[in-house]
């Protein structure tokens, strides 16, 4: 088992996954955890970047739309 620990950072795009799982509770009314449970990670230069992101959809009217397909 490797015991080194490693210094890493949350990537600005790490940051806006969790501001758009934030978002997407806040909207649906709903439990925040599942979603960052569901999160997969990956590490470039020291930093944490999201492979899953949530995806927020709106409309040009500015109606969100729910659950968006990637």
């Amino acid at each position: 088992m490797n015991n080194l620990a490693t210094d890493m950072k949350l990537s600005k795009q790490a940051l806006g996954a969790l501001m758009m799982a934030l978002q997407k509770s806040l909207l649906e009314q709903s439990d925040i955890v599942p979603v960052l449970e569901g999160f997969d990670f990956i590490i470039k230069d020291a930093e944490l970047f999201v492979k899953n992101p949530p995806l927020v959809k709106f409309d040009a009217d500015g109606e969100w739309l729910g659950d968006a397909e990637v």
